[in-house]
């Protein structure tokens, strides 16, 4: 005799969103008409007839939700076959491919999974494995040895405490006080070198089912070099192109921005800047004070252009005025420069920076417990 089913008003309107699921697995569709059906009584016979499967089918799954409920329309875990590497295994290819591969003798830059499990084989640690097999093994703990990032290790002997200086001023602070309402600060540097190419042949624009095209012929126009000064806290943009770089463009730059409003007139104006020649050292700073006595030179540390917050603004210009590289001279790429900039003004907010003092305390603190880590390479063996 066929099990009776009942199911409340929920669990019903949960079977046939299952039943009519586009995106339902076909199992789980057929398990869910099974049961809208046997909660109607249908003999079993007729349930296998309407749904298209066997007797033995709809008896099992009527049997198994009569019983437990939506749980039982679950599949039963199976044991699979006996895994053919054990953990220890696992564990020694993984820690094969935490290592520079020349620690372990392979005269390659970077390890892929193929040569993983080759040198796996060679090593002894198994007796044969495949590269997909490798990949899941890295996959489940997010191991990616084939991919490397670039990185700056800090030689300023000052870096903490000229980053905190700059990091400071961000949050509206300086030598430990709150700055005033007449207090501004200025992120400031040089976009060196932005060519002009003419393309050989004219750029296509995008169309349906194709996206623009930049033909690769081009002829050099010259370059030229794009000056900006970032007001941090109110969004706003000072630039000028020049030549090149050099003292003198980035004080015409300063004496652009210091004769305008609020500026001319603000009680103190920092300026950050890197350590580029234009403003390097203690005779860039008492040039800049002995100009605008109000304005005040702030390095940040040496090799960390990523504190100054002028540099995503040019990494908008590099990827929306710059990139592709299509202008007919340099005067075409003077004229693109100055209308994005007045765009930009018209609609910018200041950048949301989230890096604090605390974020760079943490950041010195992993490269000193990095500084201190044993670096003795360790054989496959001993893995």
């Amino acid at each position: 005799m066929a099990c009776a089913v009942r199911v409340t008003s929920s669990i019903r309107r949960l079977l046939i969103r299952r039943s009519r699921g586009q995106k339902t697995p076909y199992r789980d569709r057929v398990r869910a008409r099974i049961v809208l059906l046997a909660a109607r009584e249908w003999p079993n016979t007729r349930i296998a007839a309407e749904v298209g499967v066997s007797v033995d089918t709809v008896r099992t799954w009527r049997g198994r939700f009569a019983a437990e409920g939506l749980a039982g329309l679950m599949d039963r875990p199976r044991s699979g076959r006996p895994s053919r590497f054990s953990a220890v295994q696992v564990a020694q290819v993984k820690s094969l491919a935490c290592q520079p591969p020349a620690n372990a003798g392979t005269p390659l830059s970077r390890w892929s999974c193929p040569d993983l499990a080759r040198d796996a084989v060679t090593y002894g640690m198994v007796e044969a494995v495949s590269a997909s097999t490798v990949r899941r093994w890295l996959a489940a703990d997010a191991i990616k040895p084939w991919q490397y990032r670039s990185w700056l290790f800090p030689r300023d002997p000052d870096f903490a405490t000229k980053a905190e200086r700059v990091l400071d001023l961000y949050a509206r602070r300086f030598n430990g006080r709150k700055l005033e309402p007449g207090e501004y600060v200025i992120s400031s540097d040089e976009k060196t070198s932005i060519q002009a190419r003419c393309r050989c042949h004219p750029t296509l624009p995008p169309g349906r089912a194709r996206m623009m095209r930049v033909n690769h012929d081009y002829e050099r126009g010259g370059a030229l070099a794009y000056l900006a000064a970032y007001d941090v806290h109110q969004a706003r943009v000072f630039g000028r192109c020049a030549p090149s770089t050099g003292i003198a463009p980035f004080m015409a730059l300063v004496e652009q921005v210091m004769t305008a409003e609020p500026y001319t007139s603000a009680k103190r104006v920092f300026w950050i800047v890197d350590n580029g020649s234009s403003h390097r050292g203690q005779a860039a700073i008492d040039r800049l004070a002995n100009r605008f006595p109000n304005a005040v030179m702030v390095h940040t540390p040496i090799h960390a252009s990523w504190v100054n917050q002028v540099e995503i603004y040019f990494s908008i210009v590099q990827r929306k005025v710059v990139s592709p590289n299509d202008f007919t001279d340099l005067i075409e790429v003077e004229h693109r420069l100055a209308e994005f900039e007045k765009r930009y003004n018209t609609t910018a907010t200041p950048f949301d920076w989230k890096f604090t003092r605390n974020d760079l305390h943490d950041l010195l603190d992993r490269i000193n417990e990095h500084e201190q880590q044993d670096t003795t390479p360790q054989t496959p063996a001993a893995a």
